[in-house]
């Protein structure tokens, strides 16, 4: 039992994955992925491709040999990001998408990742070490079809997501995820226009600098024309006070578009991450939730087919209704475990991406507020 366990155990710890950075290879990107050995104070770099993120996906819905594994939450893996993509396809990725060098998106794989890793279940994927630890890219690989592709059409063909279940405590926790799962996209999407406002308000704050500054300098400049010409005096080091104001203001502004830039960056890789992770958790409970009712439709479909089944196919359907039943007793058991760590987890989340955005925004202010008052103080000067 010892060496299964070792065998099923991970080299690397889950705290110390790291995405260090996405580089632009053509069309597509490739993630620089970085963990830290458990033996020894090395570590493992490795470079993979969404595609390879995909495969290690796809392994870990094919884990057919455990019990209930269709009652298991997995984690979210980001959609697939495009260089040059349309606004849609773009929209859909939402601060995923938004960020200097992709690295929000970034982020939210190395999320993924750590959580794979801390899932009891999932790290013991030999696909996990694989991805993590070699250097061939485990994506080329071909990716033998499990459970979750036989039922794909089977669950396509049997919506039934407003089918009532069996048991009260997954008809509520159905119904407060359908709930929170409409609540989460919306406050992200409602979250997403803020810093879209955010930014193109420094933007314009930008333009706006740029444009006192630039009536200066052409004032200036016809002021040293006319001096040349002979027609006016030219005195060194001299400003009109209006030329002044118009310096300042322009300095007061520029702060305004760093303060600007600095409060979007600041909800992007703060709330904004903590948003769109929260979305994509709903709806990955959804998915299980709906995986479940599955099963409870095929269970009470069996127990329909037992009860009316002629006597020379009654052993044989009894025996299907006992598989079924066992079957989604296996995944009921699991998915309420994996309910109860998908609060803790979730929750502790948001409560810890809720707090950096507060701490963030709280330092932004303070450096802001010490750059107001340097400007109050100048334009104070002014006058002497």
């Amino acid at each position: 039992m010892m060496e299964e366990a070792r065998e099923g155990s991970l080299s690397v710890s889950a705290q110390t994955i790291r995405v260090t950075e996405a580089v632009r290879d053509g069309d597509a990107l490739t993630f620089i992925v970085i963990s830290q050995k458990l033996s020894g104070s090395g570590e493992y770099h490795v470079a993979r491709t969404h595609e390879d993120f995909q495969w290690l996906q796809q392994c870990l819905f094919s884990q057919e040999v455990v019990p209930g594994i269709l009652g298991v939450i997995f984690p979210p893996l980001p959609a697939k990001p495009q260089l040059n993509a349309p606004a849609k396809v773009l929209k859909q990725l939402g601060f995923l998408a938004m960020g200097e060098d992709w690295r929000m998106y970034c982020m939210a794989l190395e999320t993924y990742l750590q959580q794979v890793a801390a899932h009891t279940t999932l790290s013991k994927n030999k696909c996990l070490e694989n991805f993590l630890t070699s250097s061939e890219p485990p994506g080329r690989q071909r990716v033998r079809k499990g459970i979750f592709n036989r039922l794909s059409q089977a669950m396509e063909g049997m919506r039934k997501e407003g089918h009532k279940d069996v048991d009260d405590f997954f008809q509520t926790e159905r119904d407060n995820n359908l709930t929170l799962t409409g609540c989460s996209k919306s406050a992200t999407e409602r979250f997403i226009d803020v810093v879209l406002t955010e930014q193109k308000l420094a933007v314009a704050c930008g333009h706006f600098s740029t444009a006192l500054h630039l009536c200066v300098e052409q004032e200036e400049d016809s002021a040293v024309l006319a001096f040349s010409n002979g027609s006016v005096p030219m005195i060194k080091n001299y400003r009109p006070l209006h030329a002044l104001i118009c310096v300042k203001l322009s300095e007061v502004i520029d702060s305004i578009k760093r303060n600007f830039e600095s409060v979007a960056e600041n909800n992007l890789s703060t709330l904004g991450l903590g948003l769109d992770l929260e979305s994509r958790c709903q709806e990955a409970e959804k998915e299980m939730l709906y995986r479940r009712t599955c099963k409870l439709v095929e269970l009470e479909t069996a127990s329909r087919n037992a009860e009316r089944a002629k006597p020379v196919k009654k052993a044989a359907m009894d025996e299907l209704k006992v598989a079924a039943e066992k079957e989604f007793d296996h995944v009921s058991g699991v998915a309420k475990q994996e309910i109860a760590r998908f609060h803790s987890t979730h929750v502790e989340l948001l409560r810890q991406a809720l707090i950096l955005w507060c701490e963030k925004q709280l330092e932004t202010a303070r450096d802001t507020s010490f750059r107001y008052s340097q400007h109050l103080q100048a334009f104070k000067g002014l006058g002497e």
